[in-house]
């Protein structure tokens, strides 16, 4: 099974903006879309955002949006997450993933029907 692979993590100070990154070899889910997912220890996994396989519709989180931006870059098809006016709530570790079935795009909040899971970044706010 492919893995996707995310980084971009670190720490930061409350404010602060961080990028995290997320990328499959040889553009193995460029027809797929793509999603990315938070969790703290003790929490079940949450959505945070999610693009479509060719990047034309995006969907946020409520506690999310408006400073957190999803986009796929080419020609590696890398899908980042731009973090901005980071808080202490954005604590956690950050995975993304594959929607299962490639061309389609639910924007659905949600952790279902999403496979490839990678290994998480983690990201550290600090107030």
């Amino acid at each position: 099974q492919v893995r996707l692979a995310e980084s971009g993590g670190g720490s930061r100070q409350a404010g602060g903006s961080l990028t995290l990154s997320c990328a499959a070899p040889g553009r193995a889910f460029s027809d797929h879309s793509m999603g990315w997912f938070r969790q703290t220890p003790g929490k079940e996994r949450e959505f945070v955002a999610n693009i479509k396989w060719n990047g034309g519709s995006t969907n946020y989180a409520d506690s999310v949006k408006g400073r957190f931006t999803i986009s796929r870059t080419q020609p590696n098809d890398t899908v980042q997450l731009q973090m901005n006016n980071l808080l202490p709530d954005d604590t956690a570790t950050y995975y993304c993933a594959a929607e299962s079935s490639p061309y389609y795009y639910s924007p659905q909040r949600t952790t279902y029907g999403y496979t490839n899971w990678g290994q998480g970044t983690q990201v550290t706010v600090f107030s």
